[in-house]
């Protein structure tokens, strides 16, 4: 990982942006200098995320674990857009996301990261198809096109021919590709998954591990937050965080993966 550069906030927003250019031009999809969530809780200051200072390069496969409480989910609704940090900066494809304000977050959220959740996040009554084309609706993507790449991504998880189904007519590892295949058709820089087989049986959750495997080797940039051991060991790259800070980064062995 690059060295911190500790006087960073106080370069100009010409300097700022440079440096976002130089992170994307060297591949770099999400880097944090200096991340920090505090929450004031009566008289006290809670530190969520302390300090954190991450690199993850495209392409990578990187799982984010930690205890309950140990600030990693937190630090995935940072580097989710889902919530902004108290201080420090956070750049997502070269672009400064700290800086933004809501309806700028709105956008980037939309283009930029394919969410997964534990829960699926389905609309009952649409088909995996509509469901998979809500993101090119916000998008505002001509009906045409949405159609042909919903298709596209729903074949990508080997959906397409249960694409005119309802969720409460899918099991539980089809829903989820469902929300695989929703993630991924706005052809994001990072698929983030919370959990993602939390809500499965361990044989459905080892089939869906499989499949953000085949992602990655399709060249997807994948980060993966979990408490589970067993389903980070899936990543080839391991950080692990305590009381909110980094308390290692490790690559996994050959021997512990999948």
């Amino acid at each position: 990982m690059a060295t911190v550069d500790t006087a960073i906030e106080e370069l100009s927003a010409e300097q700022r942006q440079r440096r976002g250019e130089e992170l994307r031009q060297e591949g770099i999809v999400i880097r944090t200098y200096d991340l920090w969530k505090t929450y004031i809780m009566g008289d006290q200051e809670i530190h969520a995320v302390s300090g954190v200072n991450i690199e993850i390069r495209r392409g990578e496969y990187v799982a984010i674990m930690g205890p309950s409480g140990s600030g990693k989910s937190t630090l995935m609704n940072l580097i989710g857009c889902l919530d902004t940090p108290t201080k420090g900066l956070y750049y997502l494809n070269g672009k400064l996301a700290s800086d933004m304000e809501d309806d700028e977050l709105a956008r980037i959220r939309n283009k930029e990261i394919g969410f997964v959740f534990q829960t699926f996040n389905l609309l009952a009554r649409a088909t995996a198809l509509h469901n998979v084309e809500l993101p090119l609706i916000y998008a505002g993507v001509p009906s045409g096109e949405r159609i042909a790449r919903a298709r596209e991504a729903l074949r990508a998880v080997d959906l397409e021919q249960r694409m005119l189904h309802k969720p409460n007519e899918l099991s539980g590892g089809q829903r989820q590709r469902v929300a695989i295949a929703r993630a991924l058709v706005n052809k994001p820089s990072i698929l983030l998954a919370d959990e993602p087989t939390g809500a499965l049986d361990s044989a459905t959750g080892n089939e869906i591990m499989a499949l953000f495997e085949h992602l990655y080797r399709e060249g997807n940039t994948i980060v993966l937050v979990t408490h589970e051991l067993d389903i980070a060991m899936h990543a080839h790259r391991v950080i692990h965080i305590r009381d909110g800070k980094v308390e290692r980064d490790e690559p996994v062995s050959i021997e512990g993966a999948p």
